[in-house]
Protein backbone atom coordinates (compact mmCIF):
# COMPACT_ATOMS: atom_id res chain seq x y z
CA UNK A 1 0.00 0.00 0.00
CA UNK A 2 1.22 3.47 -0.86
CA UNK A 3 2.31 5.95 1.81
CA UNK A 4 0.23 9.08 2.55
CA UNK A 5 1.22 12.28 0.75
CA UNK A 6 0.26 15.95 0.58
CA UNK A 7 -1.17 17.89 -2.35
CA UNK A 8 -2.24 21.49 -2.91
CA UNK A 9 -5.29 22.76 -4.75
CA UNK A 10 -5.04 26.51 -5.05
CA UNK A 11 -4.20 27.79 -1.58
CA UNK A 12 -5.54 24.70 0.24
CA UNK A 13 -3.31 21.84 1.37
CA UNK A 14 -4.72 18.33 1.70
CA UNK A 15 -3.26 15.14 3.19
CA UNK A 16 -4.06 12.12 1.02
CA UNK A 17 -4.23 8.61 2.48
CA UNK A 18 -4.42 5.92 -0.23
CA UNK A 19 -6.67 2.94 0.38
CA UNK A 20 -7.68 0.01 -1.82
CA UNK A 21 -9.25 0.17 -5.30
CA UNK A 22 -8.24 3.74 -6.23
CA UNK A 23 -9.93 5.09 -3.09
CA UNK A 24 -8.42 7.90 -1.04
CA UNK A 25 -9.26 9.48 2.31
CA UNK A 26 -8.63 13.21 2.20
CA UNK A 27 -7.79 15.28 5.27
CA UNK A 28 -8.10 19.07 5.35
CA UNK A 29 -6.74 21.09 8.28
CA UNK A 30 -5.93 17.86 10.12
CA UNK A 31 -9.51 16.57 10.03
CA UNK A 32 -10.96 13.82 7.84
CA UNK A 33 -12.69 15.75 5.09
CA UNK A 34 -13.89 13.41 2.35
CA UNK A 35 -13.35 10.01 0.73
CA UNK A 36 -12.99 9.94 -3.03
CA UNK A 37 -12.66 7.22 -5.64
CA UNK A 38 -11.18 7.35 -9.12
CA UNK A 39 -13.71 6.47 -11.83
CA UNK A 40 -11.76 7.59 -14.91
CA UNK A 41 -8.69 9.76 -15.46
CA UNK A 42 -10.81 12.91 -15.35
CA UNK A 43 -13.73 11.75 -13.20
CA UNK A 44 -13.50 11.31 -9.44
CA UNK A 45 -16.43 10.44 -7.23
CA UNK A 46 -17.13 11.55 -3.69
CA UNK A 47 -18.10 8.64 -1.41
CA UNK A 48 -21.00 8.82 1.01
CA UNK A 49 -19.60 9.27 4.52
CA UNK A 50 -21.88 6.62 6.02
CA UNK A 51 -22.07 3.93 3.33
CA UNK A 52 -18.89 4.54 1.28
CA UNK A 53 -21.03 4.28 -1.86
CA UNK A 54 -20.20 6.65 -4.74
CA UNK A 55 -22.26 9.81 -5.10
CA UNK A 56 -22.76 10.47 -8.80
CA UNK A 57 -22.94 14.24 -8.59
CA UNK A 58 -20.29 16.57 -9.96
CA UNK A 59 -18.08 18.18 -7.36
CA UNK A 60 -15.42 20.57 -8.67
CA UNK A 61 -13.28 20.37 -5.53
CA UNK A 62 -13.24 16.55 -5.67
CA UNK A 63 -12.31 16.71 -9.38
CA UNK A 64 -9.42 19.08 -8.68
CA UNK A 65 -8.17 16.96 -5.78
CA UNK A 66 -8.30 13.90 -8.06
CA UNK A 67 -6.35 15.66 -10.79
CA UNK A 68 -3.66 16.60 -8.25
CA UNK A 69 -3.52 12.98 -7.07
CA UNK A 70 -3.02 11.90 -10.70
CA UNK A 71 -0.25 14.47 -11.10
CA UNK A 72 1.46 13.35 -7.88
CA UNK A 73 1.32 9.69 -8.90
CA UNK A 74 2.65 10.54 -12.35
CA UNK A 75 -0.37 9.27 -14.21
Amino acid sequence: MQEPFDIEVGEVEYAVFPEENDTYTIFKDGVEYVKIQKDTEQLWLKLDSETDLPLFSEDEEVRLIGLQINAYLGE
